[in-house]
């Protein structure tokens, strides 16, 4: 069940959590509250680097979070959409179609694609691990078994390289 308002009902990582998965929670958050408010991308970046990023007040997982990383993946994910989201249709189940699924796991698969797409920097099993764990923090049930399957597989077909060597891949 996906918590009001977009907001995790766990820390995220709390025994690892870094600047950069803060940054992954936030900017689901965000993309959340674009989906659901039509909230103009510079409207919620601004909200988010005024009073989430670094508000000390506020209990989530957001305060901690890296803003430029926040931003890139934000931007990245609106600009790319139109490129991320036939990629996404394409890994989901037949009959199956992104628009369908819950606001929350279109924004954590539309980041993970991006970062999978356009971040060759951040290893596939890493963005697929933070994401996950994105999903825990929102989700108890399959939810986050099937971010992890969706991921896995447009891992494999995007950044093939990356699980060639490997005895698990």
């Amino acid at each position: 069940m996906t918590p009001a308002a977009g907001r995790p009902n766990k820390r995220v990582g709390a025994n690892r959590s870094t600047p950069l998965s803060a940054a992954r929670l936030a900017a689901v958050q965000a993309l959340y509250q674009m989906d659901m408010a039509a909230t103009d991308v510079n409207d919620v970046l601004a909200e988010f680097c005024e009073h989430r990023l670094g508000d000390l007040t506020d209990s989530s997982s957001c305060q901690d979070a890296d803003p430029e990383f926040f931003s890139d993946i934000v931007k990245g994910v609106v600009a790319e959409q139109r490129r991320i989201d036939p990629i996404l249709n394409a890994q989901l189940a037949d009959g199956w179609r992104l628009s369908r699924i819950d606001s929350i796991l279109r924004a954590i698969l539309r980041s993970a694609a991006f970062e999978l797409l356009q971040r060759p920097d951040v290893p596939a099993r890493v963005v697929i691990n933070e994401y996950v764990d994105v999903a825990h923090a929102f989700f108890e049930k399959d939810e986050p078994r099937v971010v992890n399957g969706i991921l896995d597989a447009l891992a494999h077909a995007q950044r093939a390289d990356e699980f060639q060597n490997s005895a698990d891949g």
